[in-house]
């Protein structure tokens, strides 16, 4: 009984206080009497009950359907603060993003919500109001880019180590219909969690048709709902674009223009365009890598290599040209906390005819502001100390400035083990006519969050990690005033390697919930308090 008490003991102190209890105890068993204390009187009994517990854990997983458990806790409970700060107070910011024709209404078409890919949303977020967290677990599976078709359920693309899923969820976050898609090929020297070959980027279309780019070089596009409205996955058209990808090249993302036209990228540099009544592929070769999703306007589409900022049209046979190309400083090295060499960000196109990315300049990286029509550079800004700078996601608009978020240091899932975090830095740079300047720079560290804002609210949202010396990997739904940089609150999400977002975006929903995919599934966080 006293060694029964003693295991329950271990393991209660263990969630409270982390992995130093780990430490404690294995120190503790170097003395004799310790040792003997803890030696099981029936190591084959013993051995057996583990084994049994394993199984079971194991059968419970794979039986029950994803979403159905919570994400499994991981240690340090009592040693992070579940949540800091208080209520946000609503300070709405004044901007209206265009409403594509082909796209799903503004915040419910794809990752950077519109065809902007603004990353801002109109309506509300949470505002820290007696915050309720859930959690729905998948096993190791991730849900890079959520979109909400016209039920408010979740589209979601989901990937695992062998390849993307596409699901529709219900607002607890448990799937209604599943789509297996093709496996992702095996890139020798690239682990699973850095291929973005097909598994990023999806969008969701104005008749609620999820548009999906395959790992085998088709793009597919599945109705969502069945007429009287149910969940369903099933598969309204197919373009084969295979035979436009060079050997070892792959689709990373796609977007419509304004006339309904697709077009996407390769991670080879490839721009290609598919007429959906004909079928009928072009491509243009730019021969610079692309890692990074699309930005439309009405006059046509954008995107960023490692080496240059583009602006492609249709020309009358629809075939994709370059109405100009704007080279930026690429550096000299991939940073920790990039997936490639150069510019980490999707184009945010911006009110006024102006498009922003960031460089990747030494020894301090720029948020850049170009101008639409010419391509010609308007002004820039350095942002973060340096050598310590380097960004992998979208610049967020905010009317007359972009938030943009430093990742640098982030190699993979380890770089946030235990109580490790990565280089501190979320900062805003407004646009004047001609000039552009830091407004301010929060020290938040977010790690890789696609933080995303509420302009009803005027709050960014960010995934944000502490560092800790008592080890805990503690992650965090972080509010931060646009207008000063001030942190508004942060509640504890979770803990645990499991609860890490690797590059997922934080996604706003129609009813103000907050979502966020980790490695183990899903997160809601919403205000249960009167607001």
């Amino acid at each position: 009984m006293r060694r029964v008490l003693g295991w329950v003991l271990f393991v209660v102190l263990w969630f409270a206080l982390g992995p130093w209890v780990l430490v404690v105890a294995v120190l503790a068993l170097l003395v004799p009497a310790v040792r003997r204390a803890a030696r099981p009187r029936h190591p084959g009994w013993t051995a057996a009950a583990l084994v049994a517990v394993a199984v079971l854990v194991t059968v419970v997983v794979i039986v029950l359907p994803d979403g159905r458990l919570p994400i499994p806790p991981g240690p340090g409970a009592l040693v992070t603060p579940s949540f800091t700060g208080k209520a946000a107070t609503p300070h709405p910011v004044a901007m209206e993003v265009p409403q594509h024709p082909g796209l799903a209404p503004n915040g419910r078409s794809s990752m950077h919500d519109d065809g902007w890919a603004s990353d801002a949303y109109s309506g509300r977020g949470p505002l820290g109001r007696d915050p309720e967290v859930d959690t729905a677990w998948y096993g190791l599976e991730e849900c890079a880019t959520l979109a909400f078709d016209s039920h408010e359920r979740i589209v979601a693309l989901c990937g695992d180590l062998r390849g993307p899923t596409l699901h529709v969820l219900d607002k607890d976050m448990r799937p209604l219909a599943t789509q297996e898609l093709p496996d992702r090929p095996h890139v020798k020297g690239t682990h699973a969690w850095q291929n973005l070959c097909a598994g990023a980027y999806f969008y969701l279309d104005a008749k609620d048709h999820a548009v999906v780019a395959t790992t085998d070089g088709h793009i597919l596009e599945f109705a969502t709902s069945t007429s009287t409205g149910k969940a369903q996955l099933r598969q309204e058209r197919a373009f084969d674009v295979s035979a436009e990808l060079p050997g070892g090249d792959c689709l990373v993302a796609l977007m419509p223009d304004w006339t309904g036209r697709i077009w996407f990228v390769t991670q080879g540099g490839r721009v290609g365009t598919v007429d959906p009544a004909t079928s009928k592929v072009h491509v243009t070769e730019l021969g610079e890598g692309v890692f990074n999703s699309l930005a439309v306007d009405r006059s046509g589409v954008y995107v960023v290599t490692d080496t240059a900022l583009y602006k492609l049209a249709a020309d009358r046979s629809g075939a994709p040209r370059v109405t100009w190309r704007a080279a930026y400083d690429r550096g000299a090295e991939q940073k920790p906390g990039q997936l490639s060499r150069g510019s980490g960000t999707t184009p945010t196109v911006l009110p006024g005819g102006r498009v922003a990315i960031t460089d990747n300049a030494e020894p301090q990286m720029h948020v850049s502001f170009y101008d639409t029509a010419s391509g010609r550079m308007v002004c820039q800004a350095g942002v973060f100390a340096s050598d310590t700078r380097a960004t992998e996601n979208s610049l967020v608009s905010v009317g007359d400035g972009v938030i943009v978020e430093n990742n640098y240091g982030y190699s993979g899932p380890q770089s946030t083990l235990l109580g490790r975090a990565t280089t501190p830095g979320i900062a805003r740079v407004d646009l004047d006519g001609r000039r552009c300047r830091v407004a301010w720079t929060s020290d938040e560290i977010a790690p890789t969050s696609v933080p995303k804002v509420s302009l009803a609210n005027g709050l960014l949202y960010a995934y944000t990690k502490r560092p800790t010396w008592w080890g805990v990997a503690a992650w965090y739904f972080t509010a931060v005033d646009v207008r000063t940089g001030h942190t508004a609150f942060s509640v504890r999400t979770g803990l645990g390697t499991l609860m890490n977002n690797h590059y997922a975006a934080v996604t706003l929903a129609p009813d103000a919930s907050a979502y966020i995919a980790t490695l183990g599934g899903m997160v809601r966080v919403r205000d249960s308090g009167p607001g």
